[in-house]
């Protein structure tokens, strides 16, 4: 099972992709959050396997969210965005600070796209045990460095 939180600060989009990610029957939503901040924290309390992010929020931003949860909290993380015209500057930068992959929210979300983005989810969490693999990894080095 792979467990996901989303965050986006639209109620309606947290309930579509809850919905439409449940419908994987490898998927489960754990938990929603509205901004950069609730993200955290449902993060910290639910140890997903997969974050969905969005850019725009209120509060803290998916790119500062981001950036705390690839330094505190690594994990694969699916930036779920509108296309603007800042768009590949935020995809770039989401890229950089170390988000598995992105994809642009569209304003109708059919079957194709639908199939696509629980294809990302399921891509990005087979990343999720590398990643655990290079924090553990980094910590035996910074251990040995310190003794």
């Amino acid at each position: 099972m792979i467990k996901v939180v989303v965050v986006d600060d639209s109620a309606f989009i947290r309930n579509l992709l809850t919905s439409l990610l449940e419908k994987d029957p490898e998927i489960k939503v754990v938990a929603v959050a509205k901004d950069g901040l609730d993200g955290i924290e449902a993060i910290r309390k639910h140890d997903p396997d997969v974050v969905t992010l969005d850019v725009e929020m209120p509060r803290m931003n998916g790119l500062e969210a981001l950036a705390v949860i690839m330094k505190e909290l690594p994990r694969p993380v699916l930036m779920v965005s509108s296309l603007t015209s800042e768009g590949a500057e935020s995809t770039l930068r989401a890229l950089e600070l170390g988000a598995a992959d992105f994809i642009a929210k569209k304003p109708v979300m059919d079957n194709d796209y639908q199939e696509d983005i629980r294809k990302r989810v399921r891509a990005v969490s087979r990343g999720g045990a590398i990643m655990r693999l290079r924090k553990l990894a980094q910590q035996r080095e910074l251990a040995a460095s310190r003794g």
